[in-house]
């Protein structure tokens, strides 16, 4: 059997032999949400092998990301701009947090609240990863061209859009 797997998927199995070229998918190809799935598979395929050695997620770089441009933002922030739920979010903070990878750090004008801050470890690993993930995007616009890209750009911005 060999095993279908992206960040985030249940694993697929299926048997090495079959071909999946005679499969029909029937409405499945005309899809947007189909289609999205499946390069989003496709993508974070390649960002996961980009960044194998540092064991990051999509979304783990994301919040890294945020951070580095918003240092002190508080988590609902953090997490309303990339649209991670909360019950997700919080374990990948714990998580980072464990990893010496972010800070959380009283604001002093809310005494509930914490600010998130990258660690100088969480800069360090980023500026590697801004390599990978360079080298990466630069393999997903070879695929569709630099014009490709902006209006792929512009018709998902167009979808994200509130309807």
């Amino acid at each position: 059997f060999v095993q279908l797997t992206a960040p985030g998927m249940n694993v697929i199995s299926k048997p090495a032999d079959q071909s999946t070229e005679d499969v029909d998918l029937g409405p499945l190809g005309a899809l947007i949400g189909y289609a999205l799935r499946r390069a989003q598979m496709a993508v974070f395929q390649d960002f996961s092998r980009a960044n194998e050695a540092e064991t990051i997620r999509p979304a783990q770089y994301s919040v890294l990301k945020v951070l580095h441009q918003n240092p002190g933002l508080r988590q609902t922030q953090v997490s309303g701009a990339l649209g991670i739920k909360r019950a997700n979010f919080v374990p990948m903070l714990d998580e980072l947090q464990g990893r010496g990878l972010i800070e959380r750090r009283a604001v002093p004008a809310d005494k509930r609240a914490n600010g998130l801050f990258l660690t100088a470890t969480g800069t360090e690993l980023l500026s590697r990863l801004d390599e990978n993930v360079a080298a990466h995007e630069a393999r997903c616009v070879a695929r569709i061209g630099a014009q490709g890209k902006q209006d792929l750009l512009a018709l998902l911005r167009q979808l994200t859009d509130p309807l």
